[in-house]
C-alpha cells in the first residue's frame, strides 16, 4: 500500500512539472523560414552582378595543381638544368665577386631575371588553369561589389553564430571534404609508397641527382593522383553549392510580390489600363458600326456587324461585336443608321466566339453567311426598286 502511494505521488509531481514545462521549438526552425518561392530571373541576375554565384573551389584547386604538376613534368629536366648551372655559378665564384652597390644591384637583377624565366611556365600555366576552373562554372563575370565592407551584413548574434558555426550544412559539407581529403591523400601515398618502395630503398646507392629525381617523380605522382580524386569531388561538391546558393536566395511570397510590382507594375493600374484600352477599342468599334450591312443577333444576347465589299475583299469582315448591353447598343446604331438587322442563333454565336474584329470569315462559315447577304441583297433590291418606283 505504500509503495503504490509513493508511485501515485510521483506521477503526480512528474505530470504536473510536464504540465508547467514548456520548449522552444522555434530554435529549430528554418533561419529564413518563410522563403519558399524560386528565386526570379532577375534576382538571380542581381546577385550574378554582386559576384554572389554558385561554385566550388575544388575545380579551380584541382586544375591549377594538374597544369602545374603537368609542366613541372615536361619541363622539370630544363627546371632542374636551369637551378643547376645558376648554383655552380654562384657557388663555384663566390670568391671571385666583388662587393660592391653597383655588383649587388647588378647581381639582383640577375637572379630576378633567371627566376622569371625559370618560373614562368610554371606560373603562365597555374593563372590559365585558374581562370578556367572560374569560367567553366559561372562563366566570365567581373564584379567589385564583394570588394566592398557591408557594415549591415556585421551583427553579433550568438545564436545566429553558434548556429551557422555548427549547425550549418555548408559547414557539414566542408567538414566531409576535409575529412574526404585527409583520407584519400593519405590512402593515395601509401599506395603509391607502397608500390615504388623498392626504388625508395635504392636512393641512397645512387647519386644526388638521380635520387632527388626518383623522389620528384613519386612526389608529383603522389600530388597528381590526389588533384584527379579532388576533381572528381568537386563534381558533387558544384551542385551542392549550386541547391545552397539556390536556398539562400528564395524569396517570401511578400518579396515576390515586391519584385513583380517594380518589374511588371502595379496590377492595379495595369488593371487600368487594360479598361482603358479596352473603352478605346469599344469607341473605336462604335464608330465603325455605320459601315456595316448588316447585323447578325441571337436575337438579344449577341450580336456581330459584317461588311463586305467585293471589289477590295475576298470575304466579308467583321466590324463589331458584342454581348448583352454591348449588343443592345449595336442594334440600336443600326436601326439609327438603317443597317440590316438578321436573326440567327447559332451563326450569331460562332461568329461571336470564334473571331475577333478585323477577322474575315473562314471558309467554313462562307455558306451560312451567304446565306445571310443573300437575304440581305434581296431586301436591298427590295428597298431600290420600291425607291425608284416612287421616283418615277
Amino acid at each position: 500500500m505504500i509503495e503504490l502511494l509513493k508511485i501515485n505521488t510521483l506521477q503526480f509531481f512528474l505530470q504536473r512539472d510536464l504540465r508547467n514545462f514548456s520548449f522552444d521549438l522555434q530554435l529549430f526552425a528554418a533561419e529564413d523560414e518563410g522563403r519558399t518561392e524560386e528565386p526570379t530571373e532577375k534576382k538571380l541576375r542581381e546577385a550574378r552582378e554582386k559576384g554572389q554565384v554558385a561554385k566550388t573551389i575544388e575545380l579551380p584547386q584541382s586544375i591549377v595543381v594538374i597544369f602545374g604538376i603537368l609542366v613541372i613534368f615536361f619541363l622539370g629536366s630544363w627546371i632542374y638544368h636551369n637551378v643547376v648551372q645558376m648554383s655552380i655559378h654562384y657557388l663555384g665564384s663566390f670568391s671571385k665577386f666583388e662587393i660592391t652597390e653597383r655588383s649587388i644591384i647588378l647581381e639582383f637583377a640577375h637572379i630576378i631575371m633567371f627566376f622569371t624565366k625559370t618560373l614562368m611556365p610554371i606560373f603562365a600555366a597555374v593563372f590559365i588553369a585558374a581562370i578556367l576552373g572560374n569560367v567553366a562554372q559561372v562563366g566570365f563575370q567581373i564584379s567589385t561589389h564583394p570588394l566592398k565592407l557591408d557594415w549591415s551584413k556585421i551583427k553579433f548574434d550568438p545564436s545566429t553564430i553558434l548556429k551557422k558555426t555548427f549547425l550549418s550544412k555548408q559547414i557539414a559539407m566542408n567538414l566531409f571534404k576535409t575529412l574526404f581529403k585527409v583520407a584519400a591523400i593519405g590512402l593515395i601515398a601509401y599506395l603509391i609508397i607502397k608500390t615504388d618502395f623498392g626504388i625508395i630503398l635504392k636512393t641512397p646507392d645512387l647519386s644526388v641527382g638521380l635520387a632527388f629525381e626518383s623522389i620528384a617523380i613519386i612526389t608529383l605522382k603522389i600530388i597528381l593522383w590526389t588533384s584527379v580524386v579532388l576533381l572528381i569531388l568537386s563534381i558533387p561538391d558544384y551542385y551542392f553549392q549550386k541547391r545552397e546558393f539556390i536556398e539562400s536566395l528564395k524569396m517570401t511570397k511578400e518579396e515576390l510580390k515586391e519584385e513583380l510590382k517594380e518589374t511588371v507594375g502595379d496590377p492595379y493600374i495595369r488593371a487600368r489600363l487594360k479598361e482603358m484600352q479596352r473603352e478605346i477599342a469599344t469607341r473605336n468599334m462604335i464608330k465603325e458600326v455605320p459601315k456595316a450591312d448588316v447585323i447578325i443577333t441571337n436575337p438579344t444576347h449577341f450580336a456581330v456587324a459584317l461588311m463586305y465589299d467585293n471589289l477590295i475583299m475576298e470575304a466579308p469582315k467583321v466590324l463589331a461585336k458584342g454581348l448583352d448591353s454591348m449588343a443592345l447598343k449595336i442594334r440600336q446604331i443600326a436601326r439609327d443608321n438603317n443597317i440590316m438587322i438578321i436573326e440567327n442563333r447559332p451563326l450569331a454565336q460562332e461568329l461571336y466566339y470564334t473571331l475577333d474584329i478585323g477577322d474575315f470569315i473562314p471558309e467554313k462559315l462562307f455558306y451560312a453567311v451567304s446565306l445571310v447577304y443573300a437575304e440581305f441583297y434581296k431586301h436591298k433590291t427590295n428597298q431600290d426598286f420600291k425607291a425608284k418606283a416612287q421616283n418615277f
